[in-house]
């Protein structure tokens, strides 16, 4: 499949052929489950403190004729820890069990619980292949000359973007609403929008220059992965390619997957002992 390639006034320059792993077909299932993955390595461990609860004396007896028993008392039989006492007569508050003041949770969350979600290598190759070429299915891959990596200032970025077409899409972003929720006071207090993701080739200006635009993200073809492809693993995402990305995302093969690697060493294998 081709596709064109924008010069920074927005003209169409020349078309290029796009390498084969926009040739997937898009599945949507296989990209929620690759995303669900990546989430997972990102979300912190917590959990109460093991002694949370536990860290006073209290015991009750539930002998008939032990010391201390509640028997007879007209209280329910929870554990106890004495405050003062008269004989056989005590003054004593529930503790340790769960309703009583200072006592445990009845179910906490536990600090050694792991939220993280295998996926295999192949598989998420898959997703990213997928995703690419539902991205080429929904007409949301652009490709831009590499002059567009030198670009130093957000107003040039911005300017691009506009002459590409993407002014509707940047008075959107420009909208933050308040979030609902105890959020708001945990430094997280707007939600931004998502917006197109910017894929280079290396490091370069670029990065400098369009990280004050909101919603907007520059990455390397290298360092791509599913979460970045998507919004919320629902709808993909608008991308922007720089013409050597491209390239490179041809040349060094990426996303794959392991079964064609190895084809591709077992075909060398012949050909050099052809040789």
């Amino acid at each position: 499949m081709k596709l064109d390639v924008f010069d920074l006034e927005g003209k169409k320059k020349k078309s290029i052929e796009l390498p084969s792993q926009f040739d997937e077909s898009y599945e949507p299932n296989i990209v929620k489950r690759a995303v669900l993955a990546f989430i997972s390595k990102l979300r912190q461990p917590y959990g109460t403190n093991p002694r949370a609860g536990f860290r006073q004396s209290a015991k009750i007896s539930r002998r008939r004729k032990s010391y201390k028993t509640a028997y007879g008392k007209g209280i329910s039989r929870v554990p106890r820890k004495v405050m003062w006492r008269r004989g056989m007569q005590f003054g004593w508050v529930g503790t340790e069990a769960p309703g009583t003041v200072g006592g445990r949770r009845a179910h906490p969350p536990h600090g050694f619980k792991s939220w993280l979600r295998e996926i295999n290598h192949t598989e998420n190759s898959k997703a990213i292949r997928s995703a690419l070429g539902g991205l080429v299915g929904e007409k949301k891959v652009y490709v831009i000359v590499d002059d567009f990596e030198k670009l130093k200032k957000t107003k040039e970025v911005k300017s691009t973007l506009i002459k590409l077409g993407f002014e509707e899409e940047l008075e959107r972003l420009k909208v933050k609403k308040v979030r609902a929720g105890r959020g708001k006071s945990r430094g997280r207090k707007y939600i931004t929008k998502v917006g197109p993701l910017v894929i280079i080739s290396k490091e370069s200006d670029v990065c400098k220059g369009a990280r004050n635009l909101t919603g907007f993200d520059v990455v390397n073809v290298n360092a791509l992965n599913i979460n970045l492809l998507t919004r919320g693993h629902e709808e993909l995402r608008q991308t922007i390619w720089t013409e050597s990305a491209i390239s490179a995302l041809e040349k060094q093969n990426l996303f794959r997957g392991k079964k064609w690697k190895l084809m591709m060493y077992q075909d060398i294998h012949w050909i050099l002992k052809k040789q």
